[in-house]
């Protein structure tokens, strides 16, 4: 005898395709879940690379910066040294100047005047003294002005025997001094000039 399925076919096909679309759904979720983890454990992955990228970096700018503050340092030491190098020379070559100075103070100073203070700045000169008199200070203006390496004098004060008190006139003078080099020249000049030997006259012939 034949069976006959009195179930109702729809409804069944109906919820097989249901359950297979939750499958199906459920097969979906599932894989981007697990792609969504893989993303996540590489992004994770990235930005710890990175991280450590910058660790290093940072590392690096550091010992770099501690070699930049030595170097900087090392730079501000060199300076100072090449100034002290400087001052040195400079005062190395400014000794025959100050022993040609007082040799000319010496050779321009007349008699009758007396220095007390000798002040110099750069190439001027500021003298302080005394004097019997006014002119005796006029004097030593125009030794200077004639001297080869001294010049420009300038009478800055001057107070007469009355107002010192002393019998001594008092003056303050500031004139200028020209360069070693200068006046060593012009002495090499003048020898070599001298040095010259002069032509003879000639011998008067005889009557």
């Amino acid at each position: 005898m034949a069976r006959i399925n009195l179930l109702p076919w729809r409804e069944a096909e109906r919820r097989q395709r249901q359950r297979d679309f939750l499958g199906t759904t459920a097969a979906f979720l599932a894989l981007a879940a697990v792609l969504a983890l893989a993303v996540h454990v590489q992004a994770e992955r990235m930005i710890d690379w990175q991280q450590g990228r910058n660790q290093f970096l940072q590392k690096e700018i550091a010992a770099l910066d501690v070699k930049i503050k030595k170097i900087q340092d090392l730079e501000t030491t060199k300076a100072k040294l090449l100034t002290r190098m400087g001052i040195i020379q400079q005062l190395q070559e400014s000794r025959p100047e100050v022993v040609h100075l007082f040799d000319e103070l010496v050779a321009t100073v007349p008699d009758g005047v007396y220095l007390t203070r000798v002040e110099q700045t750069a190439r001027s000169v500021i003298v302080e003294g005394q004097a019997q008199s006014n002119a005796r200070v006029s004097s030593l203006m125009r030794n200077i002005e004639a001297s080869s390496w001294l010049s420009s004098p300038t009478l800055l004060l001057i107070e007469n025997k009355d107002q010192t008190g002393t019998g001594l006139s008092r003056f303050r003078m500031r004139f200028d001094q020209g360069k070693a080099e200068s006046a060593a020249a012009g002495a090499a000049v003048a020898k070599a000039t001298a040095a010259v030997p002069t032509k003879p006259s000639p011998m008067p012939k005889p009557k």
